[in-house]
C-alpha cells in the first residue's frame, strides 16, 4: 500500500511541479510582483497539492472506480432497466449537487444567481443526461448522432439568449458543463459506464463504455439555459475582490476554510457511500474483503480531496487572480502566458490521470497515457491562450464555440467512434478543480483590469472552462487519426515483408 502511495505521490509531484515553477519564475521577473507572503503561501500549498492528488488517485483506484463498476455491472445483470435508470438519475443528481468544483463556480457567481438554485438545476441536468447515457449503452445507440443533435440545440438556445439580451449568461451556461465533471464525479461515472458496457458485452463494449462524461456535460448547459430563459427581471453580476485576497483563507479564516471544504467533501462522498451501501444490501452483495478495500479507498479519497481543495482555495485561487491582474497590463504576454500555463495546469488535474489510465487499458496501449497527456496539454494551452485573446478583444464566446464544435463534430465522421467518445469525455475531464479555482480566477483578474468589471466579467472572463472542455475534442480526435494511420502503415509494411519473403522462396527454372 505504501509503495503504491509513494508512486502516486511521485506522479503527483511531476504533475504539479511545472505550474508551480512557472508561477515562481514569473515572480522573479519584472512582469509580475508578488509579496513574500503570497509566494510562501503558494509554495506551501503546492506541497500540499502534491499530497492531495497522490492520496486522491490512490483512493480512486481503491474505491471510486470499483464502486462505479460494481454498481453498473450489478444493476445491469439484474435486467431491470427501470431500476438501473432510476438509480443512475438519483446518483447523478446527488454526486453533482455535492461536487466541490460546482460549489467553487457557484460561489464566484453568487451575486448573479442563487448558489443553491444553480447547483440543484445543474444536478437535475446531469441526472437526466446520465440516464440518457445509460440508455444509449443498453440500446447500443450511436454517440455521435446524439451529441450532434444536442449541441445543435445548445447553439440555437444560445442564439436565442443573445436575441433576448441575456447573452452575458451564455459563457456561464457552457462553463457549468465543464465544472460538473470534477474529481468525485469522473471516476464514478466513467467506471459506471465500464460496468454497464461490460455486463452487456458485445464487440463494441469498449466504445460504449466511453461517452458518459460527454453527455453529462451537456445536461447542465441545457438546464442552466432553461433557468435563465425562464427567469424574469435583470440578472446582474458584481465582482467581490476581497474573496480573492490571500488573507481570505488565512489567520482566523483558515480553520473555517478547512472545515468548509471538509464538510463539502464529506457530504459528496457520504451521498455516494450511502447510495452504494443501500445497493449493496439490496442487489450487489459484495464480499467483506471488497467492502474493506472500498472503505479504505474512501478514507484516502476524503483526505486527499480535503487537502487538495484546501490548498487550491488558500494558495492557488488568490495567486491566479493576482497573476491575471498583473499580466493584463501586457496583453501580448497575457496570451502567451495563458498558453503555457494551460499546457501545464492540466497535468495537475486529478481526474485526468484516472481517464488516461482507463484509456490506455481500453485501447490495449494503442493510445498511451503519455500521448493522451500531450494531446490534452496542447488542447488546454490553446484554449486558454484563445480565451485571453477574447478578453483583450472582447467578443462573445459563441464565436469560438460554434466553429470549434463544428470542427470536432465534423471529425467524428472520420475518426473511429471509440476515439470520438474518448475525446468528448476528455473535454469534461480536463476542466477540473484547477480550471475553476486557478484558471478562472486568472481570467477574472485579467478581465477586471482590461474591462470595467460588472457584467463584462461575466461576459468575457467566464467561458474559459467551456473553452478548456472544447479544444481537447479536436486534439484527441487528431490523436486518433494518428494512431489509426500508424497502425495501417505498420500493417502494410508487415504485408509487404511477407510478400517479399514469399517472392524470395520462388525458384525460377530456365
Amino acid at each position: 500500500m505504501f509503495k503504491t502511495l509513494a508512486e502516486k505521490i511521485k506522479e503527483a509531484f511531476a504533475s504539479v511541479l511545472p505550474v508551480t515553477l512557472i508561477v515562481l519564475l514569473l515572480s522573479f521577473t519584472p512582469l509580475v510582483e508578488f509579496s513574500t507572503k503570497q509566494l510562501v503561501v503558494f509554495a506551501v500549498c503546492a506541497v500540499f497539492l502534491v499530497a492531495g492528488i497522490g492520496l486522491f488517485n490512490l483512493g480512486a483506484d481503491l474505491a471510486m472506480t470499483p464502486m462505479g463498476e460494481h454498481v453498473g455491472a450489478g444493476l445491469t445483470k439484474s435486467r431491470k432497466l427501470l431500476l438501473l435508470v432510476s438509480v443512475c438519475f438519483v446518483m447523478g443528481v446527488l454526486i453533482t449537487v455535492a461536487e466541490p468544483d460546482l460549489s467553487v463556480l457557484a460561489e464566484q457567481v453568487k451575486n448573479a444567481v442563487e448558489p443553491m438554485l444553480l447547483i440543484v438545476t445543474i444536478g437535475v441536468g446531469v441526472g437526466l443526461f446520465l440516464v440518457l447515457a445509460i440508455v444509449k449503452i443498453v440500446w447500443k445507440k450511436d454517440l455521435s448522432s446524439i451529441i450532434i443533435f444536442f449541441y445543435m440545440t445548445l447553439f440555437m438556445l444560445g442564439m436565442l439568449m443573445i436575441a433576448l439580451g441575456k447573452d452575458t449568461f451564455v459563457p456561464l451556461a457552457f462553463d457549468s458543463g465543464g465544472v460538473t465533471t470534477g474529481p468525485i464525479t469522473v471516476p464514478f461515472i466513467m467506471a459506471l459506464g465500464v460496468g454497464v458496457a461490460g455486463a452487456i458485452g458485445g464487440k463494441h463494449a469498449n466504445e460504449n463504455s466511453f461517452g458518459l462524461i460527454a453527455l453529462c456535460s451537456i445536461g447542465p448547459i441545457l438546464a442552466l439555459m432553461g433557468l435563465v430563459l425562464a427567469s424574469k427581471g435583470d440578472l446582474t453580476y458584481s465582482l467581490d475582490v476581497q474573496s480573492y485576497s490571500i488573507d481570505a483563507s488565512l489567520g482566523a479564516n483558515f480553520l473555517p476554510a478547512i472545515l468548509g471544504v471538509a464538510k463539502e467533501v464529506l457530504v459528496a462522498l457520504g451521498l455516494i457511500v450511502m447510495s452504494f451501501l443501500i445497493l449493496q444490501l439490496v442487489a450487489l452483495k459484495l464480499s467483506k474483503a471488497k467492502l474493506v478495500q472500498i472503505g479504505v479507498g474512501i478514507c484516502y479519497t476524503f483526505i486527499g480531496l480535503v487537502v487538495f481543495l484546501t490548498a487550491v482555495a488558500v494558495g492557488f485561487m488568490p495567486i491566479g487572480f493576482e497573476l491575471g491582474r498583473e499580466l493584463a497590463k501586457m496583453p501580448r504576454v497575457l496570451v502567451a502566458a495563458g498558453f503555457v500555463i494551460g499546457m501545464v495546469v492540466v497535468l495537475a488535474e486529478p481526474a485526468v490521470h484516472v481517464l488516461n489510465k482507463q484509456v490506455e487499458a481500453i485501447t490495449g496501449g494503442l493510445v498511451t497515457k503519455r500521448s493522451m497527456l500531450i494531446a490534452l496539454s496542447v488542447g488546454v494551452g490553446i484554449s486558454i491562450g484563445l480565451s485571453m485573446l477574447r478578453i483583450i478583444v472582447g467578443f462573445p464566446i459563441i464565436y469560438y464555440l460554434i466553429p470549434g464544435y463544428f470542427i470536432s463534430l465534423g471529425l467524428s465522421f472520420f475518426v473511429p467512434k471509440l476515439y470520438t467518445a474518448i475525446a468528448f469525455d476528455s473535454g469534461g475531464v480536463a476542466s477540473g478543480p484547477l480550471t475553476s479555482s486557478f484558471i478562472l480566477p486568472l481570467s477574472i483578474g485579467a478581465c477586471s483590469v482590461i474591462h470595467d468589471g460588472g457584467d463584462s466579467i461575466l461576459n468575457y472572463a467566464f467561458g474559459i472552462v467551456a473553452m478548456v472542455a472544447m479544444t481537447p475534442l479536436i486534439t484527441i480526435q487528431i490523436l486518433g487519426f494518428k494512431a489509426i494511420a500508424s497502425k495501417v502503415i505498420k500493417n502494410r509494411l508487415m504485408m509487404r515483408r511477407i510478400q517479399d519473403a514469399d517472392d524470395e522462396q520462388i525458384i525460377d527454372f530456365v
